[in-house]
């Protein structure tokens, strides 16, 4: 008996077309790759010929292997964006976050700019080997203070946060457990600051009634009287840093009274007062000069005022070093490409604790130099006449590609503008490769931070954008806004990662440690913030039917 081939299967109609056949794959073409160091421009390895849908990871494999590292390094790649008159203002550069096929040579506005005969520049910077989860939904929501909250700080290691409200308390919580560990009465006034010694062994207050306290974090008790001296309300605190002294560092305080006072911790008393503005001193930091040495052994003081100028001043003896007059209006915010390390003192991702104050100093001078090992200590100040200046005030060790920056300079290097209102905070990455300013006008922008290029514009916020706080890896940005939410932005693609909605009202501080966000604001609540990974289960019912 023959056998019956089975009929022939029926061809799929959609609509009555016959199914398209599928597209054959469309061949890659290659390209010239040259890997250019971001820190100082200087070639990495030679030109070599690849396919252009090489991915990410496959570029950073490469680019470990043509360097030779010892450790895999996390790379982040970008192009510069070429010079169109007639594009729409956009990012200055091209992430590339899958390869270069897909980021670049299809790009929906710059890809016509690159052709066959071009050598694509890949610029990579180094990334930081830790990775920080975004926080992703509300852990807790705190009360406890009974008027809003002004300012919150993790301490160093990130076990404990301070609180200042209006209700002229200050509080500490225990991040393990959420909960609120001790309440730190004294002040006759609103508190309006608080700030971590970088050895967490102190924390310090500065209010409304001109007074700064310190206090004992472990017991909540407060160590000695208040210190006394300042004749209006403080606005800013800072400690000496932990690698110029561990033992007993100092704390300068600003006021409102155009003063800033530089206290000891030993007898509580001021060793001697800065007056050389006129107005109001809105910030204070405390820098360590760089590490050229230029004989100051106690580090810098620089400080910003409502008179327009931002003065420097020698930390040993309060002599002043220079006067920055290039300001239109007051000058409100100040930032370090240091602050994170100096505020971290010897504490990083580790969670290493030094033995004694010796292995503290030096562990924390070790960061110190480390962020300082291709550029010098920069600064970045904003204002309310909508810029920001990046200056560099003291020469670097290291040669640079950029003279300005390596030799140091009284007149600033770059003029940062397009804000349309006022500044209201900058912040320097951790690492320094970055700034980020916010603005009365609902955006925020990114800048190199070692040359002041205009990087990108996070657009999101419908109010005015209060705060900024950087992830400890740089890879996230938080910020706090007066539309009463925190907004957490991703920096390789310049989008909103998590919108963290909750408060009720206007949200006047925020702070990032590990994995955890902390933001409090006008409605007396604070939000903790935490990564939380969902694992989704499925139940299948099972029906038995006789």
């Amino acid at each position: 008996m023959a056998t019956l081939l089975p009929p022939p299967k029926r061809q799929k109609v959609y609509h009555g077309v016959p199914e398209p056949e599928p597209e054959a794959p469309k061949p890659t073409r290659n390209i010239l790759v040259q890997f250019v160091s971001e820190d100082d421009g200087s070639v990495l390895a030679p030109a070599v010929n690849l396919p252009a849908d090489v991915s990410r990871e496959g570029l950073e494999v490469l680019v470990n292997r043509l360097t030779k590292s010892d450790e895999p390094v996390p790379f982040s790649f970008h192009v510069d964006c070429p010079e169109n008159v007639n594009a729409a203002p956009g990012p200055t550069r091209i992430v590339i976050s899958k390869s270069i096929q897909s980021d670049i040579l299809n790009h929906p506005i710059h890809a016509d700019s690159f052709t066959e005969e071009d050598v694509f520049v890949v610029r990579c910077s180094p990334q930081s080997v830790f990775r920080v989860r975004p926080a992703t939904r509300c852990s807790a929501s705190l009360s406890g203070h009974s008027s809003p909250i002004l300012c919150a700080s993790f301490s160093p290691t990130g076990a404990l946060l301070a609180t200042g409200s209006g209700d002229a308390t200050a509080r500490l919580w225990d991040l393990n457990t959420e909960t609120p560990s001790h309440t730190l009465v004294g002040h006759k006034g609103w508190v309006l600051c608080v700030e971590w010694e970088a050895m967490e062994r102190l924390l310090a207050t500065g209010g409304h009634d001109g007074h700064v306290r310190l206090w004992d974090p472990k017991a909540g008790k407060p160590v000695g009287d208040a210190m006394k001296g300042h004749t209006k309300w403080v606005t800013s605190l800072c400690w000496e840093p932990i690698h110029l002294n561990s033992k007993s560092p100092r704390i300068a305080s600003s006021s409102k009274d155009g003063t800033v006072r530089v206290w000891s911790t030993l007898t509580r008393k001021v060793e001697y007062t800065l007056g050389g503005h006129i107005a109001s001193v809105n910030v204070v930091k405390w820098g360590g000069g760089g590490t050229s040495g230029f004989g100051l052994k106690r580090g810098v003081l620089y400080t910003a005022s409502s008179d327009r100028t931002v003065r420097v001043w020698d930390a040993d003896c309060g002599r002043q070093l220079h006067v920055l007059k290039d300001h239109a209006h007051w000058v409100t915010t100040l930032t370090l490409n240091t602050d994170f390390v100096l505020r971290t003192g010897p504490f990083d991702h580790t969670g290493k604790r030094p033995a004694n104050d010796e292995e503290a100093q030096h562990l924390a001078l070790k960061r110190y130099t480390d962020v300082l090992a291709t550029t010098p200590e920069l600064l970045v100040t904003g204002s309310d006449d909508h810029t920001l200046f990046l200056w560099s005030l003291f020469p670097s060790s290291v040669p640079s590609s950029d003279i300005a920056v390596s030799q140091g300079k009284l007149k600033p290097i770059t003029r940062l503008t397009g804000h349309q209102r006022q500044i209201s905070h900058v912040a320097f990455s951790p690492d320094g490769r970055w700034a980020a300013s916010s603005s009365w006008d609902s955006s925020i922008r990114l800048w190199e931070g070692r040359t002041g290029k205009y990087v990108a514009t996070l657009r999101g916020h419908v109010g005015a954008v209060y705060r900024l706080a950087w992830s400890a890896d740089g890879r996230m940005l938080v910020s706090a806004s007066k539309d009463a939410t925190v907004k957490i932005w991703d920096l390789k693609t310049y989008k909103l990662k998590v919108d963290l909605s909750g408060h009720t009202d206007e949200v006047y501080c925020v702070d990032f440690v590990a994995d955890k966000v902390v933001s409090g604001g006008r409605d007396k609540h604070l939000k903790m913030l935490a990564f939380f990974h969902l694992t989704v289960h499925r139940k299948f019912i099972v029906c038995i039917s006789n």
